[in-house]
């Protein structure tokens, strides 16, 4: 008789995990319905089925560690009346199954570990539809605002003539004369009697003698409705909006899919945005930025202009900030402000009196005119 420890490749003193950890690797190796070609799998997989029977009962582990195997016949054990026997698959198929399935039936330990389906078939799942997508262009001006929108869609509705099932009447409702209503068909296979999902009527045990005239056996027919779809105050481009229950019609009474919008937003000639703030770049004249200068600029959703102090000395690239005239939290987490990006405009096409005048301008210079440019000719005075 091997030694149960060696037989599994533990040590004397493994814990209840690595015992468990152990055999199911190896009964996963050896189980013979993945090992047709290999006549010793079935061998090897009693032989660990028996040991992890052993070791994973503490009671029984604590006569063997002591006694033996031998001594384990006096303990239900070596093939007396409910006892584990080496030679009995049976037992080890109910090991292996005891091991994988935590207390599931053999439907569940089985269908996990083979990708089957196991047991009472015929059941119809209630399912939810499927869901759809679409797609809602709108301005930036409706996107700060809010709007609804109506648009339409085409989905599959639960047949009104039928309600759903797909017969002409209830009586054309059939047992599956292939699995006979289980709705799986079995196929032995060595030691297994393996269950499959029927072909024939896809599992649900049913068939249709004769389709209803409506939706010819679907249950759903096509179609068309037009929706409104409310578009909050400060939706942003990309964002998705979820209309419940505007998907197909679900089945065996599942409820319908979603819809799922989303939204497109056209950009603005003048405005832009950074999360909930507005941003809008303001070109501002040489003279402007020097001297300092009042500004009405716009609002996006009013026609009174807001009113902006530009200060003397302004430099391009300087941000200033109107508080609470941005956009509107799309979760209604309050308002953004509107950002002022100063960008200072270099003259062009100077006539010559204009040219005088700079020149004239230029000659009364310091350095405190321009305290920037001063510190950047002084770092390179390092470099001559």
């Amino acid at each position: 008789m091997a030694d149960y420890y060696e037989v599994l490749g533990l040590s004397k003193g493994a814990s209840s995990d690595e015992i468990k950890k152990a055999y199911r690797k190896l009964a996963l190796k050896y189980h013979p319905d993945k090992n047709a070609d290999n006549p010793d799998a079935e061998k090897k997989f009693k032989e660990v089925s028996e040991a992890y029977e052993v070791l994973s009962d503490d009671k029984k582990r604590q006569i063997y560690d002591q006694y033996g195997s031998d001594a384990l016949n006096g303990a239900g054990m070596g093939g007396g009346p409910g006892g584990f026997s080496s030679s009995s698959m049976e037992e080890a198929l109910r090991t292996f199954m005891g091991a994988f399935g935590g207390g599931g039936s053999e439907g569940d330990i089985f269908g996990s570990f083979f990708g089957q389906g196991f047991g009472g078939g015929g059941q119809e799942y209630a399912r939810q539809g499927v869901s759809k997508k679409a797609q809602i262009s709108i301005s930036f001006e409706d996107a700060a605002k809010g709007i609804e929108k109506e648009i339409a869609i085409t989905n599959y509705a639960e047949c009104s003539k039928c309600k759903g099932n797909g017969a002409r009447s209830p009586q054309d409702i059939k047992a599956c004369t292939t699995c006979h209503g289980s709705g799986h068909v079995h196929q032995s296979r060595g030691f297994f009697s393996m269950s499959s999902t029927c072909p024939h009527c896809h599992g649900s045990g049913k068939v249709i003698s004769i389709p209803c005239t409506e939706c010819h056996g679907a249950g759903k027919v096509k179609q068309k409705q037009k929706i409104k779809v409310p578009i909050p105050a400060g939706i942003d481009d990309g964002m998705r909006l979820k209309m419940a229950g505007y998907g197909d019609a679900g089945e065996h009474g599942g409820p319908p899919g979603d819809l799922y919008v989303y939204i497109r937003v056209k950009p603005h000639d003048i405005f832009s945005r950074e999360g909930d703030d507005l941003i809008l770049k303001l070109p501002v004249s040489l003279t402007e930025a020097a001297l300092g200068c009042k500004k009405e600029l716009p609002r996006l959703q009013s026609k009174k202009p807001v009113r902006l102090t530009i200060p003397s000395g302004t430099q391009t690239g300087k941000i200033l900030r109107i508080k609470g005239e941005g956009l509107k939290n799309v979760h209604g987490h309050g308002k953004g402000d509107l950002l002022i990006h100063v960008h200072v405009e270099t003259p062009v096409n100077l006539s010559s009196k204009q040219k005088e005048l700079l020149e004239e301008f230029q000659e009364t210079e310091t350095a405190s005119n321009s305290p920037e440019r001063k510190s950047f000719l002084d770092k390179l005075k390092v470099f001559f």
